[in-house]
Parts: structure tokens; sequence; C-alpha cells
């Protein structure tokens, strides 16, 4: 339980693993490798924190809170799958989708919200492959979402 103690200790709260909005599985298990579908940035009632694009009318910061409720919605889904966030070996790639009005070109910026919340989490076994990459629109006009791949112990 020292995840779990870990994020206690951070003030992070997970939310209830809520259904798919569409036809997929929220993870994947693969051998040792968890596949996490893309996470919105929803708070505790489900509900989006914000919706828009960055750049036109959400800030750098507010696309790195984004990036982080997506972390912690994504590890909602992984707890429900493997039981006991222990259970994460280290997290291999992380694959951020951020919605940008043409000419903002901080997706990297905003996604370090993301991979800054593994590290203090999971600390060195939370580093990881990444790639930011600004799209024009998200479902449910969501300004960020994240998938990732995990991997599980043995």
């Amino acid at each position: 339980m020292y995840i779990e103690k870990r994020l206690e200790e951070l003030g992070i709260e997970l939310p209830e693993s809520s259904e798919p909005k569409a036809m997929y599985i929220p993870c994947k298990q693969a051998g040792n490798l968890l596949f996490v579908s893309g996470q919105l940035p929803c708070k505790l009632d489900g509900s989006l924190a914000y919706t828009g694009k960055l750049g036109e009318s959400l800030t750098l910061e507010q696309g790195q809170e984004c990036a982080r409720l997506c972390i912690i919605n994504m590890l909602s889904a992984v707890k429900y799958q493997v039981g006991d966030l222990d259970n994460v070996k280290s997290v291999v790639k992380v694959q951020a989708f951020v919605a940008s009005k043409t000419g903002f070109d901080q997706q990297h910026l905003v996604t370090n919200g993301a991979s800054e919340l593994l590290f203090d989490i999971f600390g060195q076994n939370g580093t990881h492959a990444r790639t930011a990459v600004g799209i024009n629109q998200l479902p449910m006009d969501a300004p960020v979402e994240i998938e990732a791949i995990f991997e599980l112990q043995e």
C-alpha cells in the first residue's frame, strides 16, 4: 500500500472508476504491460474540470492542472484493473493530446503536469518516454487527453 500512502501524502483522492463514454475498455493487459485508454480531466463528480483550447480560453497552468487530473483518473482505472497500485512496476510511456489554438506551442509544458505527478507518486519508476501532440479538438471539448502504458509486477 506504499503508492496509496503516497497519494494520501500528496492529498490526492482517486475517483471511482467510471464507465467508458464510447465503445472501448479503460485498460487492456498484454503480458505484464497495461495499456490505459485516453483519460480526460474529470473532477471527482465525473464532470470535466475545463473545456476549450489551450492558448485561447485556457492558460498553460490550467492545462497542466488538466494533465494532472488525467493522471489521477488514469490511476483510478489502473487500480480498478489491477487491484493495488503497488502492482505497478513502472510507467513506460505517456502520450498526451492537447487541444490547442493555432500557434500554441507549449504542449510539452502542459504535459509536464502529468509527468511531474507520475514522478511525485512513483519516484524513478514514474519516469517515462513521452509524446505531446497539439490537436484541433478532443471529445466533449476536453482540453487534454492522456493515455499511457504501465509495466506491472510479474
